[in-house]
């Protein structure tokens, strides 16, 4: 049976209130040969072959579309739109005058936006019969800022650089939260910390070590 859990909200506003969201209890993720499986089960008219064989061919049809400029819309699904954004090694452009215009080379797709259908939304809701599953409060971090950053350079100042998953281990956050604060402290340029590389490949150091 599906379970929702209360979890804490941050207090991004300084409010001292302590709200709630409510999220749905995941139990595990079905991948593409299990999705298949379960659903030939229970429409036995189409063999597992053919289920497999037209989830394919949708996906590729699909990327085909959107990749071409095109918003897909299924009826009973939802809508599927591309996100744009500009390479991770190269700069936010702007409209000033004589800044450096960005091409076409330095834009690429970095989503999909959904819009899920009602009827889907009506459907998941109709075969969703909750029962309530625990709470999760909020964990004050371990270090504060200053100290989570000093960690960081100290790291950097013996290994030479640093990723993601060091710093996350370092100060005991979650390997996103970690991933979201070093990239707004590498777009600081007071802190002294560059990233170089991208992706799963980005490594983070010293600015003076990288001047070397």
């Amino acid at each position: 049976m599906p379970q929702y859990i209360k979890k804490e909200m941050p207090d991004l506003n300084g409010t001292g209130e302590k709200k709630a969201y409510y999220k749905l209890k995941t139990w595990r993720k079905l991948d593409f040969n299990e999705f298949v499986k379960r659903c030939s089960s229970i429409h036995r008219a189409y063999g597992r072959s053919v289920i497999e064989g037209v989830l394919v061919a949708f996906c590729e049809h699909l990327a085909y579309e959107i990749g071409n400029g095109y918003s897909v819309k299924i009826d009973g699904l939802g809508t599927f739109t591309a996100k744009l954004g500009v390479r991770e090694d190269k700069e936010m452009d702007d409209f000033e005058e004589g800044n450096t215009k960005r091409n076409a080379k330095s834009i690429e797709v970095t989503g999909v936006k959904f819009r899920a259908d009602k009827n889907l939304i009506w459907e998941i809701d109709r075969n969703c019969d909750l029962e309530r599953g625990g709470e999760e409060r909020l964990r004050k971090p371990k270090y504060s800022p200053e100290e989570r950053i000093e960690r960081a350079r100290r790291f950097m100042e013996k290994n030479g650089f640093m990723h993601v998953d060091d710093y996350a281990r370092l100060t005991g956050l979650s390997y996103s939260t970690a991933s979201r604060e070093l990239r707004h402290i590498a777009s600081d340029p007071s802190s002294g910390i560059i990233s170089q590389g991208r992706k799963s490949g980005k490594l983070y150091l010293l600015a003076k070590e990288a001047q070397e």
